[in-house]
């Protein structure tokens, strides 16, 4: 039997190989995803909606892949979306959603061409872990928020085996660069009996 690509989604791989993996998988995302329940988009918005009252403000979608969590957050109230993915193939299907103010390719740690300030939130929904970005990103996101901005995130079970995840969002809140407003481990893709916890930073 064929290896599907969830199957090879949390293996390790440098920055090119993930890339081509998600520009392949592009065309059947969604439906490999949604067979098996995919709830963490929907999870991290319904999380961030209770944070930020005012929907108008906008909300960067980082790692936003074909849209699923675009879509989740424009379900959640948002009304100003930008999204960055590092595949090309990804966000060609984002664009389709028509739930983005713009939408733009990255290269892997490379500048996301904003200032702290510019987003009430960034969203990095089920996007920082193994075979995907790696843990670096985290912290420039965060210094890419100002103070008062939100982070939204989650670590899948793959992820939270691996103790300098957890570690780094310590690292943030242990001396008061920020605080943790929202913890909740649950379902991430159920079909294949992974879960992810979701967590809510404000930074000081």
């Amino acid at each position: 039997m064929s290896e599907s690509f969830l199957d090879k989604a949390y293996g390790a791989r440098d920055a090119e190989e993930t890339r081509k993996l998600y520009d392949d998988w592009a065309a059947s995302y969604e439906a490999e995803l949604g067979e098996n329940g995919y709830a963490t988009p929907g999870r991290c918005a319904a999380a961030l909606a209770k944070y930020i009252p005012d929907a108008s403000r906008p909300v960067l979608d980082f790692g936003c892949g074909t849209g699923l969590s675009g879509l989740a957050l424009r379900l959640a109230g948002f009304e100003t979306i930008d999204g960055v993915d590092v595949s090309a193939d990804m966000l060609a299907q984002a664009k389709a959603k028509t739930v983005y103010r713009s939408l733009n390719q990255i290269e892997p740690g490379g500048d996301l061409g904003h200032k702290p300030g510019d987003y009430a939130a960034v969203a990095a929904i089920g996007v920082i872990g193994a075979g995907a970005a790696p843990i670096s990103v985290f912290d420039n996101l965060m210094h890419g928020l100002a103070k008062g901005g939100m982070f939204v995130f989650s670590f899948n079970d793959h992820a939270l085996e691996d103790p300098q995840y957890e570690a780094r969002v310590m690292e943030w809140t242990d001396c008061g660069a920020a605080r943790l407003l929202f913890a909740e481990h649950g379902d991430h893709i159920p079909g294949i009996g992974l879960k992810a916890k979701v967590y809510i930073l404000e930074k000081n």
